[in-house]
């Protein structure tokens, strides 16, 4: 196996042969060009990203500045939304799926290295995949760790370090990331803690649960 190889396989690799620098390169390139788009360009950010990421939904959107190592090992589902300073070490694959939100500052680090400083200053480095459900909301300053999945419809608060996996349906803070509660349909009313929607926004929102059924 040449290195690229045993990097999509989680194996230990070295980051600098067989091509993945020059990959590294060509990933920066884009990059350079998408952080630095004028206010009057934004419209060509769904088409950048098309062309930077390995698959996009329809409607996705990564407000820049935006990082990443390679680019094509990161897929995104329908209605994705980063915003500001996302960093994404796609050295395993990453996977997010439909109307993920993700606010400031949010870092996903699929990327690794052994703990034994001779092990570690041998060179090899390791990726874990990453995988996040739909409905994700995570919280600014969040990070999540190597080979984590993050299930359906989590919350993830902000300011967390994610080290172990998250089921489906819950809000879950902290550093280390822990679930404190689950999300039920008691939850549909409120917009911010004990701060009910107003019969306005209430109405129009009972109306798209109407026609999403």
């Amino acid at each position: 196996m040449n290195q690229k190889e045993r990097m999509l396989a989680g194996l230990p690799y070295k980051a600098w042969l067989d091509g993945l620098e020059e990959e590294r390169e060509l990933c920066k390139k884009k990059i350079y060009d998408f952080n630095l788009l004028k206010p009057e360009e934004r419209i060509k950010i769904p088409e950048l990203l098309k062309d930077l990421l390995g698959k996009t939904g329809e409607n996705a959107w990564i407000e820049p500045p935006f990082h990443c190592d390679y680019g094509w090992n990161i897929e995104v589902g329908d209605n994705f939304f980063a915003n500001y300073n996302l960093t994404i070490l796609d050295v395993g694959k990453v996977t997010i799926g439909d109307n993920a939100q993700i606010a400031p500052n949010v870092s996903i680090y699929t990327a690794s290295h052994p703990v034994h400083p001779d092990s570690r200053n041998s060179g090899y480095e390791y990726g874990l995949p990453i995988t996040i459900g739909d409905n994700v909301w995570i919280g600014g300053n969040s990070i999540i760790l190597p080979g984590i999945t993050i299930g359906n419809n989590a919350v993830i608060g902000a300011g967390s370090v994610v080290t172990s996996d998250i089921p489906d349906n819950v809000i879950a803070v902290g550093n280390p990331c822990r679930v404190i509660r689950k999300i039920t349909d008691d939850d549909k009313i409120f917009y911010h803690k004990n701060l009910k929607f107003d019969s306005e926004s209430w109405n129009e929102i009972q109306n798209i649960f109407r026609n999403s059924s």
